[in-house]
């Protein structure tokens, strides 16, 4: 199974080569870059993300996906900027949504990435068929611009009413997106149902993973271990997929934890559970 690691135990800092050499010694195979504009700016692509694609071009080291951008400012929401929304029910910020997710997309004509993991409605979104609607023209519209691009387009279960597991297959099933898959959160299933139950509904559309642990309170992308997942039971399942996806992992930053000294340990543990 491959082993990768997500940026995002490092969104709070300037992504640069010295970090992703840090996170292949600790054993990732293969990276998921978090685009968040500080961490990574996507849209400084002479610059910045020049930097990085020569650091992918050199190293040999596939970039697995990207995570679609959250909020579109350089102080990631902080500042009371929107959220990044694909499902929002009025016109003119899904289509500032799609233009930012657009430029994230972008970064695989200087660095190629198979996936691009999105989000339908942010955290705590309330279900409506409006959204559905809404978010099934982003979606369209987004498959578009990425399939020239070798990119598709995975969905996120995430803490909504939006992005249940029975509603996810619902999603895909009504839109007829047959190129549409799914990125399986661990985390997330853990609050808000069960892995297992989760697991199964989605099986058949999981493309990659978000692998992290909680104590089912909050997500809190814990190292697997620290919360209350069965990671024997979760291993289980993600062998059984039908196409094997990465084991990837996406923790939060820990300042008492070097991810790099952590990883090997966390990738062996799961691979013999």
């Amino acid at each position: 199974m491959l082993k990768a690691m997500s940026t995002y135990v490092y969104v709070k800092e300037r992504l640069h080569p010295g970090l992703l050499d840090g996170l292949v010694r600790g054993g990732a195979q293969a990276i998921e870059i978090f685009a968040a504009r500080p961490h990574l700016d996507y849209a400084n692509r002479k610059q910045h993300v020049r930097e990085i694609a020569d650091w992918f071009r050199t190293s040999g080291v596939p970039l697995n996906s990207v995570h679609s951008p959250m909020y579109a400012d350089y102080e990631w929401g902080r500042t009371g900027a929107p959220p990044v929304n694909v499902a929002s029910t009025d016109r003119a910020p899904r289509i500032e949504a799609m233009d930012e997710i657009k430029r994230a997309l972008e970064i695989a004509e200087q660095i190629p990435f198979r996936f691009l993991v999105q989000h339908l409605g942010t955290s705590s979104e309330s279900f409506d068929e409006r959204k559905v609607e809404a978010a099934m023209t982003s979606i369209e519209h987004l498959r578009a611009f990425a399939k020239p691009l070798g990119v598709r387009l995975l969905l996120e279960n995430i803490p909504n009413e939006l992005s249940t597991p029975d509603k996810l297959v619902e999603f895909i099933h009504a839109s007829r997106f047959d190129d549409v898959g799914v990125c399986f959160d661990f985390g997330h299933a853990h609050i808000m149902s069960n892995v297992t139950e989760a697991f199964e509904i989605l099986k058949s559309h999981i493309r990659s993973t978000h692998v992290h642990d909680n104590a089912k309170d909050r997500d809190s992308h814990l190292w697997p271990g620290q919360g209350s997942i069965n990671w024997k039971e979760a291993m289980e399942l993600l062998r059984s997929a039908p196409n094997t996806p990465p084991l990837l992992l996406e923790i939060e930053e820990n300042e008492k934890i070097n991810p790099v000294d952590n990883m090997g340990g966390t990738f062996q543990k799961l691979e013999a559970a």
